[in-house]
């Protein structure tokens, strides 16, 4: 363990609690009470949670998701600092496909959505496990039909204009990344592309907002009923 927190920079406790929370392996192999020998491949995973914490504050199970993702490789960091930042905002929780079918959505439309791409479950058949933004996603379908907006009003055929909508922006925004941050950023690219993917998924919901309010508001006022031309008064 003094090996360990030497190699890493990170205090032995901070790793033995990072050992307790599941983010490490134990011991290899433990010859007495008080003596232990570790993996030294899992350095750069510690210092990995170490840096999420540090530069992201990630909790330690968004952190332990994104590297058991990651197959126990430390990864690239910039690229789990982002994801972690949107896996943090994703809704919590599981539900497997049966569930999800007895909670109304009819399964053809779950495999649809999934062949064009937005959603990536895990497991098979109806034990298939929907978890994060796929759950999310799922489950504002089912709470709009429960709201009265029928399959009629808007068909799941539209999540593929969505899909295409929002790929162009996606597009765009990595356009102005790579211009923009990337050549400027540094030692501090791991931070500031965890905070521009932060920016832009707020950037995005505002403007959105702030367009698309004004129009729902008046397409759902009641057209102003035309008011008969008056007569003449007679002398």
């Amino acid at each position: 363990m003094s090996d360990l927190a030497r190699l890493s920079g990170v205090p032995a406790p901070t790793i033995k609690h990072y050992i307790r929370e599941g983010l490490l392996p134990p011991p290899a192999r433990r010859t007495s009470r008080n003596m232990a020998w570790y993996d030294r491949a899992i350095v750069p995973r510690i210092k990995t949670i170490k840096e999420l914490q540090r530069t992201r504050f990630l909790p330690l199970k968004v952190i332990k998701e994104l590297l058991d993702q990651e197959r126990g490789e430390s990864g690239n960091l910039a690229e789990l600092a982002v994801r972690g930042v949107l896996q943090g905002l994703a809704t919590v929780g599981a539900r497997t496909r049966r569930e999800l079918i007895e909670d109304g959505m009819p399964g053809p439309e779950l495999d649809w959505i999934r062949e064009i791409g937005l959603l990536h479950p895990t497991g098979q058949g109806d034990d298939e496990v929907y978890t994060g933004d796929d759950l999310a996603l799922v489950e504002t379908l089912n709470e709009a039909r429960k709201a009265g907006i029928t399959r009629e009003m808007l068909p799941p055929s539209i999540l593929d204009d969505y899909r295409r909508g929002v790929a162009e922006l996606v597009r765009m925004e990595a356009q102005l990344y790579q211009a923009g941050i990337v050549p400027r950023a540094g030692e501090d690219l791991t931070a500031l592309t965890a905070a521009a993917a932060v920016l832009s998924e707020r950037l995005v919901v505002l403007i959105r907002r702030k367009l698309l309010l004004p129009i729902m508001i008046a397409v759902s006022e009641p057209p102003v009923a035309a008011r008969p031309a008056r007569k003449s008064a007679r002398r």
